[in-house]
């Protein structure tokens, strides 16, 4: 006998799916109104807060696929939130980096986005908040180590 398919209220994919929207759907909001994507506040999170990398480095810490970066940083550039540029040692390598316009735009939205932030935690406390993320950071970092 095959093993009952659980409701959808008790699966996993579909809860994380409502918790994102739950999350990001205010935050999107606000980042409309400074023309913006998510995607491209996550790439200018990650080069504000690890400094200058290439392309590969970003996609894996912004979770975008490669094809996706590409395109979103071309974006960036034309708005001039982020200079890309040739490795000095390998021509072959690019390094991108956030301009003083996107540590600006960073700066002048990172209250609101935190505050976002602050409500979820609040309305959920702030223990079960921090282990939420810790939860799910482990189930991360174990798929990682997988082939």
């Amino acid at each position: 006998m095959s093993k009952p398919i659980p409701k959808t209220s008790r699966s996993l994919p579909i809860a994380l799916l409502r918790a994102r929207e739950r999350v990001m759907g205010p935050i999107r909001e606000m980042l409309s109104g400074v023309g913006i994507t998510e995607q491209q506040w996550r790439v200018l999170r990650v080069l504000q807060e690890d400094g200058p990398q290439e392309p590969t480095r970003i996609a894996e810490q912004a979770c975008l696929l490669l094809p996706s970066l590409t395109r979103i940083l071309q974006k960036l550039e034309e708005k001039e939130l982020i200079a890309r540029e040739r490795d000095t040692r390998d021509r072959r390598r690019q390094i991108v980096q956030i301009t003083d316009d996107g540590a600006l735009l960073i700066e002048a939205n990172i209250a609101k986005s935190l505050a976002l932030l602050d409500r979820t935690r609040d309305r959920m406390g702030a223990e079960r908040y921090d282990t939420l993320l810790d939860l799910l950071n482990e189930l991360d970092d174990g798929e990682k180590g997988r082939p």
